[in-house]
């Protein structure tokens, strides 16, 4: 999983040829942490078809101002540039996935 940043957002999740999930995030979360492994997770069993990429919304504010993210962990599912699905607070794995699954 590799971090975006407003310089490289657009590249890598607004012009990217597969399906892109943003896991918006912040260090000093703690739900943040405890999502973190079901979304590395969702990385490794989905590799190649979907780009899974985390934005620290301390460092982006753009970002998270662009996308209204109003709490954290939010994650947010990008099809052909535009947010297809979005998901706030500690989802379950299966969840995530299930969401997922419908654009890959």
């Amino acid at each position: 999983m590799q971090d975006v940043t407003s310089a490289d957002f657009e590249a890598q999740v607004l012009q990217s040829e597969i399906p892109v999930l943003v896991d918006f995030w912040a260090p000093w979360c703690g739900p943040c942490k405890a999502l973190s492994p079901s979304v590395a997770k969702i990385a490794a069993e989905t590799e190649g078809k979907l780009k899974v990429v985390k934005c620290n919304i301390d460092q982006s504010q753009d970002i998270a101002s662009r996308y209204s993210i109003m709490s954290i962990p939010t994650l947010m599912l990008f099809s052909k540039g535009e947010v297809v699905e979005q998901l706030v607070g500690l989802v379950k794995p299966d969840k995530i996935m299930e969401k997922v699954k419908r654009y890959i």
